[in-house]
């Protein structure tokens, strides 16, 4: 499947969504406000083009990936492997995996590019580029054959999942600071404030990071484009989520980017199309500070603080019934009259009223 930027539409809609507004003052009347609920509520409306956003099916996607960055000694000393993380998350080890369970919320795993064997399992799928990326220190992460790829393969998984909503999240050791790399390049934003995980990380630490990824930064000096860069720092868990978000996007179909990860996907996927980011919500796993500035390229907020240090998708996980919740205010409570349109009646342009 070929997606440009024609086949993602602005949802900007001004007749729908002063239709919106007026649905929701209505309800308010008496029911109250409900805060942020309500803006987020538009949002699916013109997401979907519809007074009435619903949902089926909705899948939440972990992309996992190795990066050859890992070799400088980066990444969280003692942490699993990337193979295990996967078996974990497959075994429902780990909080993502319930939450998704018991949130109706369908998990699947891709193996984009670990470096292990990965065991076969049903919710697996299997779509390894490579057995991880190269060092961006010395070459480039992958070749732009294999970002190609690893594009055309997010697409095809868009394309055959079910549902019309998709969390995603990206995993595997060396995945933040290769997220970083690229959000630094193609938004011209401050490496260090990528890196920063918070007030209490070792200055040793941090350093060792900055050092090791200016590196990275000075051999590819010259990568501008977004398909460029993404072969010069990114990982293939990050190339497959850019080829769900074009296709969600053409789809007007929900993605819930959860994670540093996923908005460097993001990023690249706007460069493709800009209007994919009004497809998006945001989430997030963990409290890393470096995410408030990835959070911040696009002027977003996570749809839940919760202080946790965990997966990236547990987030999403989480935030999925506040989702549900604002599509309910326009699709299930009452207003005690017949349930109306699921579009807006079209503008009488003499008088500005409803036509009859």
């Amino acid at each position: 499947m070929s997606v440009n930027r024609s086949l993602i539409t602005p949802t900007a809609n001004p007749l729908l969504e002063q239709a919106l507004r007026e649905k929701l003052q209505r309800r308010s009347e008496t029911t109250g406000s409900l805060g942020e609920l309500e803006p987020l509520a538009i949002r699916l409306g013109l997401i979907q083009n519809t007074l009435k956003p619903r949902f089926r099916s909705p899948q939440i996607v972990l992309f996992a990936s190795d990066h050859g960055l890992a070799v400088d000694g980066i990444g969280i000393p003692g942490r699993a492997s990337t193979a295990k993380l996967v078996a974990r998350l497959l075994g429902s080890q780990l909080p993502v995996s319930v939450f998704a369970r018991i949130q109706g919320l369908e998990l699947s795993v891709v193996d984009c590019g670990v470096a292990e064997p990965v065991v076969p399992h049903a919710r697996l799928l299997a779509r390894k580029i490579a057995h991880g990326t190269r060092s961006s220190r010395a070459t480039m992460a992958m070749s732009l054959d294999q970002a190609h790829a690893a594009i055309r393969a997010g697409m095809e998984i868009a394309d055959s999942l079910p549902g019309n909503v998709i969390a995603c999240a990206g995993i595997g050791v060396g995945a933040h600071e290769s997220a970083a790399l690229v959000l630094s390049r193609l938004a011209d934003a401050n490496l260090r404030d990528l890196l920063t995980s918070g007030p209490s990380m070792p200055p040793e630490d941090l350093n060792h990071l900055v050092t090791v990824l200016q590196g990275a930064q000075t051999r590819h000096k010259d990568a501008q484009d977004p398909v460029e860069v993404l072969a010069s720092f990114g990982g293939f868990e990050m190339a497959m989520m850019v080829g769900v978000m074009l296709v969600a996007g053409s789809k007007r179909h929900l993605v819930i980017a959860d994670g540093m990860t996923a908005c460097a996907a993001l990023m690249v996927a706007s460069r493709i199309a800009p209007a994919v980011t009004d497809y998006c919500v945001y989430c997030r796993s963990h409290n890393h500070h470096g995410l408030d500035r990835a959070l911040s390229l696009f002027q977003a907020t996570a749809l839940l603080e919760l202080g946790m240090e965990s997966t990236d998708g547990t987030g999403a996980t989480l935030a999925w019934p506040l989702v549900r919740s604002a599509a309910a205010l326009l699709t299930e409570v009452a207003e005690g009259e017949d349930p109306g349109p699921s579009q807006p009646m079209p503008m009488n342009l003499a008088t500005g009223a409803p036509a009859a």
